[in-house]
């Protein structure tokens, strides 16, 4: 709901994060890696109940995923300003972005209902529409795509907005570390969140498919 306001309002910050971190030994790709790593590490310590260390490494993940496309464009800019960004870094970090946050919700669930197995119910619902939701947003971009009806906004696929986006995500993923004794109602209200907007995608994905192309 708050991605486009916010890559407007943090896009020259990361753009020069991103020309500091212009180096040759740093590429996009690496920083894609490294933000999955941190992320499964922030599961992990979840899991392990050591709440502010996977609340760091948690926010340290999601600022490595925000200066991963910064550092691509300003590489394909310096390169050839009229080619466009290669796609494979893009397939690679919205794979990294979708086991990150399976991986922290199994972390987060493992840690705050041990022994407690109906715990984790909340936390089913929210992989549950995560599923549903990523689905919608994978399955329009590639029709979007293949029948000229993209939408461009710099990114390597077609995202429609929703009530549920990348912001919500990261700051409900920290809600629950700095609460973890109230993650499962926190868990259960962003899966119905999440549910609405997987359900505002698919009504509208299937509208616009379903449009003249432009």
């Amino acid at each position: 709901m708050f991605d486009s306001t916010l890559r407007t309002a943090l896009g020259p910050v990361l753009d020069r994060a991103a020309a500091r971190l212009d180096r040759p030994g740093i590429t996009p790709d690496r920083l894609t890696v490294l933000g999955l790593l941190t992320g499964l590490a922030s599961a992990a310590t979840a899991a392990a109940q050591w709440w502010w260390w996977s609340l760091a490494l948690w926010l340290v993940s999601r600022v490595l995923d925000g200066l991963d496309g910064p550092l691509a464009r300003r590489r394909q800019q310096a390169a050839d300003p009229a080619v466009p960004v290669p796609v494979a870094g893009g397939f690679l970090d919205i794979t990294a972005d979708f086991v990150v946050y399976g991986a922290t919700v199994l972390g987060v669930a493992a840690g705050t209902t041990t022994g407690q197995g109906a715990g984790w119910a909340p936390f089913a619902a929210v992989l549950m529409a995560y599923y549903i939701n990523g689905t919608a947003f994978l399955a329009f971009s590639s029709a979007a795509e293949r029948s000229g009806r993209q939408i461009e906004d710099g990114r390597s696929f077609s995202f429609l907005g929703g009530l549920a986006e990348g912001a919500e995500t990261i700051a409900v993923h920290a809600l629950w570390l700095v609460v973890p004794a109230h993650a499962s109602l926190v868990a259960g209200v962003w899966a119905v969140v999440v549910a609405i907007s997987a359900g505002h995608r698919i009504v509208s994905g299937y509208r616009l498919l379903g449009s003249p192309a432009r």
